[in-house]
This record gives structure tokens, C-alpha cells and sequence, in this order.
């Protein structure tokens, strides 16, 4: 159900084999841990659950969500005596978008049915705060980009950013802001780290961190390049649609083959952002033999 790894002394790393690769952390120490995000689905958060208590033997006393999304914070619910510490618009975007797409989750699928939203107990500003698990200190820096609320947890021994959703194989900003997922990023490769945990995706490794940031930049370069070319064009939207995500160097074939979706939606929210107004595209009742 999902994949797990010691990434250092008291340091794990999962990842959701059934959804999007989306990942969880846990930092322990001598009597709790603190559990970095959930997972997507119910079932696996349970299972996740199971996995601390069984094989860890420690309760999780905090929880901290990197962001509002569902798949990272949906199952706070889960963990009953844990307190939820995130941003202050994680609290504000769960109310007011969260809790309308559990509803309506809960109307699709019976899985959701056992789910209640569990709001941060705890938030923060625009600064950063730290919280000591036994010997390590955590550091929540602001990551935002991918979303207005995003957080990053830094193990400051270890040198591991749980980064969320600010990193994933394919940057993505349909929630957030192009300029500010930009600023994040430049931000993240001037920190010394041995490894970074993105919100989706693999390990990356100290080797990998500078070419995978630079990759990151360049992607959304070459976004803003497209989309600026589609903007001089009558038909703007079907200009966009012919730009493939190998143009813009990254596979298709990321995160079980979403990454060519995600990056369709990039390319009209950025256009949106520059532009306040969506492409636009051929009217079907004017094309030939219509």
C-alpha cells in the first residue's frame, strides 16, 4: 500500500504506491514523533498508522501539514491525539475549500465516509518557527507557490527538507503562483542539503538537488516562453495545447503519467496569471464542414 524508508537515524520517508506517489514523513524521538503529512486515501493512512504503533512503538503527538490539499492533510482525522500545526491559510483554505470537496468526496465515494476535516490546533504567519523532537529541531520555513499555504520542514541535523508540494517531479502552480513557486525554488537551492522529500515523487538525493532545481527553473522557463508566444497568437488555447511537456524537458511518463496534465493545466493558469483572462481557442461553430 506504500513504500517506506529510513532516511536517517529517526528520520522516514513514505510513498502512496496507488496515488500519484504522494509522500508522508515521520521524525521520532525518545517518547513521540511527529508525522509530516498523510496520505491520500484512507486506507493507506490507516496502514500508516498501523506502521507507527507497530513498528515504531511511539505516538504521534504532532502532525504538521505542509498544505491544505486533501491528499496531504485529509487524514489528520486519524491520529485523534495528535496536534495539527500548519500555516494560518491552511486553516482558512480548509474551511473554505477543503471542506466543500470532502462533501462532495463523500458523495462519490464511500472511502471518504469515515473522513472528518481536523483543522490546524496550531498555525503559524509569515515567519518561521522551530520544534524540537529529542535531539533534533525542526524548522517550518514558508514554501509557498504551489499553493499560498505552503510549508517545507527542515531537519536541521540531519539536513532533510520535507518540502511539499513546493517540489514534485513536475512543478505545479495551478493552485498558487508562477513568480512565487519560482522564488521558492531559488530559495531551496541556496540551502545546504543532503536531501530533499518532495510532496510527490522519490528521495532526492544530495547528487541530484542542484540539477533537479536547475531542471525545475528551466521547466518553468520554458513555460513562460510558451506561453508568451501562445499570447501573440489569435487562437491562443490551441497554440497552447500543441506544447508537449518533452518541449519543456520533462517526461510524460512522471508520476504514473499525469505529468502531461498537469503540465496542460500550467500552461492555461499561467496564461491566466500573466494575462487575467483564460486562451482562448477556435470556435467549433466556425471550423470547416462544421
Amino acid at each position: 500500500m506504500f513504500q517506506y524508508e529510513r532516511v536517517a537515524d529517526g528520520v522516514y520517508f513514505f510513498q502512496s504506491e496507488n496515488y500519484a506517489q504522494v509522500t508522508a514523513g515521520l521524525v521520532t524521538g525518545p517518547k513521540w514523533a511527529v508525522l509530516i503529512d498523510t496520505l491520500a486515501l484512507p486506507a493507506e493512512t490507516l496502514a500508516l498508522r498501523d506502521f507507527v504503533e507497530t513498528h515504531i512503538q511511539l505516538p504521534v503527538r504532532y502532525i504538521i501539514n505542509t498544505h491544505y490539499h486533501a491528499d496531504h492533510s485529509w487524514g489528520n482525522v486519524f491520529f485523534p491525539g495528535a496536534t495539527v500545526v500548519a500555516h494560518a491559510l491552511c486553516r482558512e483554505l480548509m474551511v473554505s475549500r477543503g471542506l466543500p470537496a470532502l462533501e462532495e468526496a463523500q458523495r462519490t465515494s464511500a472511502a471518504y465516509r469515515q473522513v472528518s476535516l481536523v483543522l490546524p490546533h496550531f498555525t503559524i504567519g509569515g515567519g518561521e518557527m522551530s520544534l524540537r523532537v529529542g535531539k533534533k529541531t525542526l524548522r517550518l520555513i514558508p514554501m509557498p507557490g504551489h499553493s499560498p499555504d505552503g510549508i517545507g520542514v527542515f531537519v536541521e541535523s540531519d539536513r532533510i527538507l520535507f518540502a511539499g508540494d513546493a517540489i514534485m517531479p513536475v512543478p505545479y502552480f495551478v493552485d498558487g503562483h508562477f513568480e512565487v513557486l519560482q522564488e521558492t525554488l531559488k530559495q531551496v537551492s541556496k540551502m545546504r542539503l543532503e536531501n530533499i522529500i518532495p510532496g510527490h515523487g522519490e528521495i532526492i538525493l544530495r547528487g541530484e538537488i542542484k540539477e533537479v532545481l536547475k531542471e525545475d527553473l528551466e521547466y518553468l522557463h520554458c513555460l513562460r516562453k510558451e506561453v508568451r508566444q501562445a499570447h501573440r497568437r489569435k487562437y491562443s488555447a490551441d497554440y497552447l495545447d500543441k506544447v508537449d511537456i518533452t518541449a519543456c524537458g520533462k517526461s510524460h511518463i512522471l508520476l504514473g503519467g499525469l505529468a502531461a496534465e498537469l503540465h496542460r493545466r500550467n500552461l492555461r493558469a499561467l496564461y491566466r496569471q500573466l494575462y487575467g483572462e483564460a486562451p482562448l481557442s477556435f470556435p467549433r461553430e466556425d471550423a470547416p464542414f462544421a
